[in-house]
């Protein structure tokens, strides 16, 4: 069952009690939906999921600390191994110091946008699309809570061109092929006065990733 996006995006979800010999991966509320597609495409029943509020992408300075809180949750439960499924997503080094810290490993890349389009191809087109803003299927789904209500637009649509103002195209980089949210990538990019361009990725790098995880 795929959790509530509401939910992901304030609250996020608890895993169940933890079993012998599975892994636990503490993620952002924003990969839920793909990370548990990956799971049930692949049968990999060794992998349960807990995910944090994928609101805290507008405060990242928040994130380290949420992440070890729900570490020492999983210790505390007996969780023999745990992965992060975040990138940096803006902390500036300080998740991998929490990482290093509690003797865990992350997903690799900056932020999900670089390892669901892949590390490598993301980084040949970083100078081609520096004024790219990106969607994945999750945030253009929740563009309003996250992004227009979430940067406080709806009560001051002025600040469109102080945060949005350096870019010059939306980008969307879509996991799944669903006409209803390119729609909605593609109303986003209207509203933020912006070009709107699609490519699809599929789950990239994030599904190599959590391939390479054996039962703990």
């Amino acid at each position: 069952m795929i959790p509530d996006d509401e939910a992901l995006v304030h609250e996020g979800i608890e895993a169940a009690t933890a079993r012998p010999g599975r892994v636990r991966l503490i993620a952002c509320g924003a990969l839920a939906r793909e990370i548990l597609a990956l799971i049930r495409l692949n049968g990999w029943e060794h992998l349960e999921l807990s995910c944090l509020p994928a609101l805290l992408h507008n405060r990242p300075d928040r994130i380290p600390e949420a992440v070890r809180m729900r570490i020492h949750a999983a210790r505390a439960e007996g969780v023999a191994r745990i992965f992060v499924v975040y990138a940096d997503c803006g902390t500036g080094g300080l998740l991998d110091t929490v990482c290093a810290e509690e003797g865990v490993e992350r997903v690799p890349g900056p932020h999900c946008y670089a390892f669901f389009d892949g590390l490598e191809t993301f980084d040949a087109r970083a100078g081609d699309e520096i004024g790219a803003f990106y969607l994945t299927d999750f945030l253009a789904r929740q563009f309003d809570a996250l992004v227009w209500r979430g940067l406080g637009l709806d009560r001051h649509p002025e600040l469109r061109e102080a945060y949005f103002g350096h870019y010059d195209r939306v980008v969307h980089l879509a996991q799944t092929e669903d006409p209803a949210l390119t729609a909605a990538a593609r109303a986003a990019a209207e509203r933020l006065g912006l070009a709107f361009e699609r490519r699809f990725t599929g789950y990239g790098d994030l599904a190599a990733a959590l391939a390479g995880l054996r039962p703990g």
